[in-house]
């Protein structure tokens, strides 16, 4: 595919949620490779404009607002500080951080809907809807409780039975409850507007499928697979007080469905920032649109805001959505209802002047193309084995011999040998692959390339031995020492990106001016008899004390929750040997893995079974891609009766473990078997 040149680049990422503070998971899945970006961009001297901001409107927001007894602006108003101080303390470069309930927003979004309204876009439907009497207000699905018609679990939401992972509409549940009072909900009906995705299937396989294979394997793959499952219209609006009113006559109590109004956010924000040229950001085709986003955010940034953009007319769509998988913490998922997060402010109290430390070890576990893992021994060994041993080290020895032996002076560099002619080829090869790495999204690895370029000084400075040389040589020690600050200089344009505080205090160490990235790669960055600043350690060790009150912190979280009731489900009733022997628990290998149409939460699975193979029909859509299970081998009841779900025949059941928070895990052998085997 031949590459496309533009003149300007603008990079949105995901407006957080403003009902509650922002974690790690956060930072790591959209914020931090964000800022890297346009870090890289500026340093080019390329236009670029980061834009960002809280996402205030959603059914949460004024469930939480009734809890406390505020008002749903209260909310907002409190969390999107939070939320954006959180962000500034870590360094990310926003050009503008704003909010959904920003004055611009409100006109814009109600504009944007209002064109597609007038253009006849919208579907209009009217059906009969969950309403509570007492709270006044349609209710969503997953505000609306029962027994499941399947398995009997009293908990069971509008949308799904987590127990036995059936996808339900609320009207199958038995005796439904309002989860806002607890009164029995009542049939109404209701008029919606909806956005028909299903007419825009041509156009999204050609604009995805065939020009836009370069993107990110877990993206275009999620997008292949919503694509082939057939899309359907997706409601606009919804009945709820809080929001962005419907502009249309007759549309009272209605407001604009989050999803919808949220990514217009991003044009709003650009508005609100270039009042008189935010249309050249967004409608010229000169320039290169970037969405950072989480996983869970998929489908509505690479198949619903481009049809609300297409079906617009006048906007430009994005050239990639470089999505990351989600981040785990010691091992569990990260839950804001469960508390189990490192808070972004509680960090900083906890570990003052260390955000460079977290933007280094998130980056290098990013999960780019699938879930990681962050750990608090992890966090540490980076920090100590990495930053310190290795890019504070060869920074410290290279200040600390410069000032033993030239009075803290550049020396001037003399006749160079082979080798310093073979360590200058490597540090300027560094360049290419970074630059290469950053173009492609691929941040983990460039920052990595990054840290390959001290490498190479600490093993310069270890085979030279510029303090034997003293002894005899000290022409060839001046030689080797500017060798090694002109990769000092270096290391503080490699590293701005990742690590600008740091790289903020070695520009100063080196008394220069930031250096600019065309520079990166070159000698020269440092004339002989330059007197360099003040020197500092770069970082400190972090010790074990420190390390194991965090992780005490997340044990008393974990106790705590347990006491909430957050523990293991209880044990069943006790069942005879007889009655677990008629369960015939077998092995089978995927085959085929689909999602089921007009069904959020299931996926059709093709097993091959060792006897003739089966169809099952299994609610693990939430937790699971189709690419993610096909081929797997998994264990699954063989002798359940059959059973139709969404009009497929469902021949048993496969066996999933769930945790205290939802999360599902299909249960593997550990090792390979052949199709059939009986678990015993």
């Amino acid at each position: 595919m031949e590459e496309k040149h533009f003149k300007r680049t603008l990079i949105t990422t995901a407006l957080p949620y403003a009902n509650g503070p922002v974690h790690i998971g956060h930072l790591a899945g959209v914020y931090v490779p964000a800022d890297i970006y346009a870090r890289y961009l500026r340093l080019k001297g390329e236009e670029v404009l980061l834009i960002g901001g809280s996402d205030e409107h959603g059914v949460p927001i004024t469930l939480r607002a009734k809890k406390e007894s505020i008002t749903p602006q209260d909310v907002v108003d409190r969390f999107h500080g939070i939320i954006k101080k959180s962000f500034e303390d870590f360094g990310i470069t926003f050009d503008i951080y704003s909010r959904t309930t920003s004055a611009t927003h409100r006109r814009l979004a109600s504009d944007f809907f209002r064109t597609l309204y007038d253009k006849g876009v919208f579907i209009e439907k009217t059906t009969r809807q969950y309403y509570d009497e007492e709270a006044k207000q349609f209710l969503a699905d997953r505000y609306i409780t029962g027994a499941c018609p399947h398995c009997g679990n009293e908990r069971a939401y509008g949308d799904q039975c987590e127990a036995c992972g059936t996808s339900l509409s609320p009207t199958e549940l038995i005796h439904p409850k309002s989860v806002i009072s607890g009164n029995q909900p009542v049939m109404r009906e209701t008029k919606h507007w909806y956005l028909p995705l299903d007419q825009y299937e041509t156009f999204l396989r050609h604009w995805i499928l065939e020009t836009h294979t370069e993107w990110k394997s877990n993206v275009y793959g999620q997008c292949k697979s919503w694509l082939d499952m057939g899309l359907q219209p997706r409601a606009v609006s919804r009945d709820l007080d809080w929001g962005i009113p419907v502009p249309v006559e007759g549309a009272e109590g209605k407001v604009l469905y989050v999803w919808f109004d949220a990514p217009i956010g991003y044009i709003s924000n650009t508005k609100e920032l270039c009042p008189d040229t935010w249309e050249t950001w967004w409608k010229d085709p000169e320039t290169k649109i970037v969405h950072f986003i989480g996983k869970d955010n998929i489908v509505f940034h690479c198949i619903v805001f481009p049809v609300m953009l297409k079906a617009e007319g006048t906007y430009q769509l994005p050239e990639n959505v470089p999505a990351n998988e989600f981040l785990n913490l010691e091992g569990d998922k990260i839950s804001t209802s469960r508390n189990w997060a490192v808070w972004l402010h509680e960090y900083l109290t906890d570990l003052p002047g260390k955000q460079d430390v977290l933007r280094y070890v998130l980056t290098a576990n990013a999960p780019e193309t699938k879930d990681n893992d962050f750990t608090w021994k992890d966090f540490q060994a980076r920090n100590n084995n990495e930053l310190v041993a290795i890019l504070g080290n060869f920074v410290n020895r290279a200040f600390v011999l410069t000032g033993k032996y030239f009075d803290n002076k550049v020396p001037a560099c003399g006749e160079l040998t082979d080798y310093d002619r073979q360590t200058l080829r490597e540090f300027a090869e560094i360049k290419i692959a970074v630059e290469r790495l950053l173009d492609t999204y691929h941040f983990r690895d460039a920052q990595k390339e990054a840290m390959n370029l001290a490498r190479i000084g600490n093993k310069y400075l270890a085979d030279t031995e510029p303090w034997k040389l003293a002894k005899t040589d000290m022409n060839r020690v001046a030689t080797v020492l500017n060798i090694a600050l002109q990769i000092t200089a270096n290391l503080s344009i490699a590293f701005e990106p990742f690590l600008p505080f740091s790289m903020k205090k070695l520009t100063r160490m080196l008394h220069v001016e930031p250096l600019g990235w065309n520079r990166l790669g070159t000698t020269g960055l440092l004339d002989a008899g330059h007197t360099l600043g003040t020197a500092e350690l770069l970082f400190e060790k972090i010790e074990d004390e420190v390390i194991d009150r965090q992780i005490q912190k997340l044990m008393e979280t974990k106790k705590n929750n347990e006491s909430a009731g957050y523990q293991a489900h209880p044990v069943r009733e006790t069942i005879t040997y007889d009655e677990f022997a008629k369960l015939d628990i077998r092995v089978g290998t995927i085959l085929e893995c689909t999602k089921v149409p007009k069904a959020d939460k299931l996926l059709k699975l093709r097993i091959d079974d060792g006897l003739g193979g089966r169809t099952i029909v299994s609610g693990i859509a939430m937790h699971y891609t189709p690419e993610e299970l096909t081929g797997k081998q998994i264990c699954f009841i063989a002798n359940l009766a059959p059973r139709t779900l969404k009009g497929i025949v469902s021949e048993g059941m496969i066996l999933s473990a769930e945790d205290a928070d939802g999360k599902l895990a299909v249960v593997q052998p550990q090792e390979t078997v052949k199709p059939g085997s009986e678990v015993k």
